[in-house]
């Protein structure tokens, strides 16, 4: 494989032409089946396309092949949001977990986390995850003044004070 018709692909696609990168990607797979970086390209562009089930194996093989750093990253929030979007929740739920143990500063796991969660019809943690996060990681002002109180309320949604 040349890192050159790699990157070519990688270009192409952020430039709209996911297809032209697929056809590169694809034919660079011929001659390197196990690449893990390769399969995780052709991955990313099968989702690019809207292609979410096309794009799962590549991603499943590409993480079983020893993918590392942020590919592998990417490569997990990738797959875990594509089986969302493929209505398999657990599947999702796993690889997010998963994840958030090993990416813990990567607050965007808890977040598509959360979507999972909705999925579940599990609300209430969807919900704290989400307020959570909103409340750590914003810069609005009106939200930082009352970030205690969104942190205080983020697990006690159900709960009636008299």
């Amino acid at each position: 494989m040349t890192n050159n018709q790699m990157q070519q692909a990688i270009e192409l696609r952020k430039d709209g032409q996911a297809e032209q990168a697929k056809t590169i990607l694809l034919n660079l797979l011929f001659s390197d089946p196990n690449d893990p970086g390769l399969l995780y390209q052709v991955a990313w562009t099968y989702d690019n396309l809207g292609l979410e089930a096309q794009a799962v194996p590549y991603y499943e093989q590409a993480l079983a092949n020893g993918l590392e750093g942020e590919d592998r990253q990417g490569a997990m929030l990738g797959l875990g949001s594509t089986y969302r979007t493929l209505a398999h929740y657990d599947k999702a739920a796993a690889l997010f977990k998963q994840a958030i143990q090993e990416y813990p500063e990567a607050r965007e796991f808890k977040v598509f986390y959360a979507m999972v969660l909705y999925n579940l019809e599990q609300y209430a943690e969807g919900m704290k995850l989400l307020m959570t996060e909103l409340a750590e990681t914003t810069s609005d002002k009106g939200i930082e003044q009352y970030q205690r109180a969104i942190l205080f309320y983020a697990d006690k949604l159900d709960q009636v004070w008299e």
